[in-house]
């Protein structure tokens, strides 16, 4: 009996590129806001840390501009 080959996914070009990191770093929740994640995952639990929580998507880009202006000055 021979190996059961998966379908294979279409890529996600979108995904790999790595054109913009803030976009994907804030995501819509559920409530409306909008949360800000860090680009790097805790490597002990795996997962991104929160960054803040704001009322629209232009003060969680502010805020992740100055985040990243504060990592690099």
């Amino acid at each position: 009996m021979g190996a059961v080959s998966r379908p294979r996914l279409p890529i996600r070009f979108d995904r790999l590129l790595w054109l913009d990191w803030s976009i994907a770093m804030i995501r819509k929740l559920v409530d409306g806001r909008y949360r800000l994640y860090s680009r790097k995952r805790d490597p002990r639990t795996g997962r991104r840390r929160n960054l803040g929580t704001f009322e629209t998507r232009a003060q969680a880009e502010k805020h992740e501009r100055a985040v990243q202006y504060f990592k690099r000055h």
